[in-house]
């Protein structure tokens, strides 16, 4: 059976590698495991989207940068097959982007989109997470990074018993940078 880990970012500007907030949880044998969440340290004092996330300077002044809070990462996600989240490609750019922008290294796991999978599956006039949680009875504080790693998980468990394929929410492989060579 394999092992997927549903991750939620929350980010503070927009360049993808300004993470402030991580959330993941890890699906194990058709069944939510552990989970890890932890306030991230931007790399700019300006921190945007404040609104959306309730997070402030003051919140993240003093906690670990992406590159120091990596190893728990990454210990986390090991033993992983894929990730799994709401709106994946947003996720997934974050993931690669602050990999890329912090020489990490990327173990270029598999991304499956929830909200992909719930445009096939359900039918409702919108498939925000929050929406999609709320049909479903889903309990959601959103954009807290944990909150909405578990509505992603447990709608992921959802589609599943619904019998729609873990396949068909993958998403493509991002298109590599043509090399420019002369």
């Amino acid at each position: 059976m394999s092992v997927f880990c549903a991750i939620d970012y929350e980010t503070c500007g927009p360049e993808r590698y300004a993470a402030c907030s991580i959330g993941l949880v890890r699906i194990e044998n058709g069944r939510l495991g552990k989970s890890f969440v932890h306030l991230i340290r931007p790399p700019s004092r300006r921190v945007l989207f404040t609104d959306v996330h309730g997070l402030t300077w003051r919140d993240l002044c003093n906690q670990p940068t992406y590159p120091e809070l990596w190893p728990a990462i990454a210990d986390f996600v090991r033993g992983c097959d894929g990730f799994v989240a709401h709106n994946a490609s947003f996720d997934r750019s974050v993931w690669r982007s602050c990999c890329e922008t912090f020489g990490l290294p990327d173990p270029n796991l598999p991304f499956y989109c929830t909200l992909k999978g719930s445009r096939a599956t359900l039918n409702l006039s919108s498939y925000r997470l929050n929406t999609v949680c709320s049909s479903l009875g889903i309990p959601l504080n959103h954009h807290e990074a944990l909150s909405d790693a578990l509505g992603c998980a447990a709608i992921f468990l959802e589609l599943e018993r619904r019998g729609l394929d873990v396949e068909r929410m993958r998403l493509n492989p991002p298109a590599r940078k043509k090399c420019r060579c002369s």
